[in-house]
């Protein structure tokens, strides 16, 4: 997310950090602690998509409309937004070790039950649980891998992001395999998966020193206050509420079997994945951030027009097109927001998320109202505005933003200079 971190990605090398060494203790020569993270990662990730190809047989096998279903997106996401005001105030406390165990703990525990649901009612609550669990553990991860990667700052956030990439790819691919047989088995399996995380981080990562200063729960909200942050949260916004359309939506309009519907988001999150630990990077050295996201967000908002409005065929295609604006706009967004204020990075990115989550929430939810009181090319219609809208708030606030779009510009272009993003 990225999502994520979430929700969506992290910074390709944050201010100060060592350039990524590809030789020892570079990306693929970690501890035993960042592998059983960075997994756990990839699960979690996992069930942000878990539920795409299943969404049908969910509201089929639950005698549900399609508006109903799609509750399951809107509780995770509004649960996300609200933990995130949570999560610092969290780890700041008992440490980072112990917010995954927690995290992972709710995962395991709701995941299992929502494969236990005999409504949509439960399912949707229970589906709220696992929001919560993943807000804990996903917020927290970053910083873990970080603090116990070798190699430096650029090789763990690369890890983190291709983890991210990773768990969005797999996440339909693995709920189509064990959908096929039962829409319940795919919570059981990621539960059980959690588990294994649970069972791996307990034995490889030792606790990380706490924080100096203690987070307070209003740290986050306090830290919109900068003019730069608050707009990278507003135009995100708008641009999840896009995403979310097509991540939730879409599979209703497709109308696939599982394996087929799997496979089609698959490919999307292969292309995220691509775009966004390497072809962002490149494009952003090139052309600078502000443009890169300004001229993604107006491609996407074409791109999802055309699959409102087109045939089964043009539908797919551009349902896995996608994957490769969503890709790009995850990392640009979160590196601004990162780096746009002076607060520190777990404060502003809570604060980030927080208003962005909202749109993850509001887009499954309205999207199919909207198809109910209109036709189903109208959701499509509302989607490309919002990246338009999206696209507009950067324009119109580039002077907020621009200052730290020029600093990731330098900083990129050094990275390029030491290799970091190599292929």
């Amino acid at each position: 997310m990225h999502s994520g971190n979430s929700g969506t990605g992290a910074p390709a090398t944050p201010a100060g950090a060592e350039p990524f060494d590809a030789g020892a203790g570079g990306l693929l020569r970690q501890p035993k602690a960042v592998w059983a993270t960075a997994g756990a990662s990839v699960v979690a990730f996992m069930g942000i998509g878990l539920v795409d190809p299943i969404l049908p047989s969910i509201a089929k096998g639950l005698q549900a409309t399609p508006s109903q279903v799609s509750l399951l997106f809107t509780s995770y996401f509004l649960i996300t937004a609200v933990a995130m005001l949570v999560t610092g105030f969290v780890s700041s406390r008992i440490g980072g070790r112990r917010t995954l165990l927690v995290g992972l703990a709710f995962v395991v525990v709701f995941a299992g039950l929502a494969g236990t649901s005999g409504s949509v009612a439960q399912l949707v609550g229970f589906r709220a649980g696992w929001g919560l669990g993943n807000a804990l553990f996903v917020s927290t991860a970053l910083a873990v891998i970080v603090g116990a990667a070798a190699g430096g700052s650029a090789a763990a956030i690369l890890l983190y992001e291709s983890a991210l990439g990773l768990g969005m790819a797999c996440g339909p691919l693995l709920g189509a395999v064990l959908g096929n047989f039962s829409w319940r088995y795919p919570f059981f399996g990621t539960a059980t998966l959690m588990a294994i995380g649970f069972l791996c981080i307990t034995a490889f990562l030792k606790e990380q020193p706490k924080p100096a200063r203690k987070t307070s729960l209003l740290d986050p909200v306090r830290a919109l206050g900068h003019g730069g942050l608050a707009s990278a949260a507003a135009s995100a916004f708008f641009y999840n509420y896009t995403f979310f359309t097509v991540l939730a939506f879409t599979p209703f309009v497709l109308n696939m079997t599982p394996y087929a519907s799997g496979a089609v988001f698959f490919a999307w999150g292969v292309l995220l994945a691509v775009f966004s630990v390497i072809v962002a990077p490149r494009m952003q050295r090139r052309f600078g951030s502000l443009r890169v996201l300004g001229g993604s967000l107006v491609l996407l908002a074409v791109d999802v027009a055309v699959l409102g409005y087109g045939d089964h065929t043009t539908a797919v295609v551009c349902t896995i097109l996608s994957g490769a604006f969503i890709g790009v706009n995850n990392t640009v967004y979160t590196e601004l927001a990162l780096g746009v204020s002076d607060a520190p990075r777990p404060v502003a990115s809570a604060g980030y998320n927080f208003v962005r989550w909202f749109a993850a929430a509001a887009a499954p939810f309205f999207a199919p109202k909207i198809e109910e009181w209109t036709d189903v090319h109208t959701p499509f219609v509302v989607a490309a505005a919002t990246a338009v809208i999206g696209a507009l708030v950067v324009l119109v606030r580039r002077d907020a933003l621009n200052g730290e779009a020029e600093e990731l510009r330098t900083r990129h272009a050094a990275e390029d200079s030491v290799g970091v993003f190599a292929n």
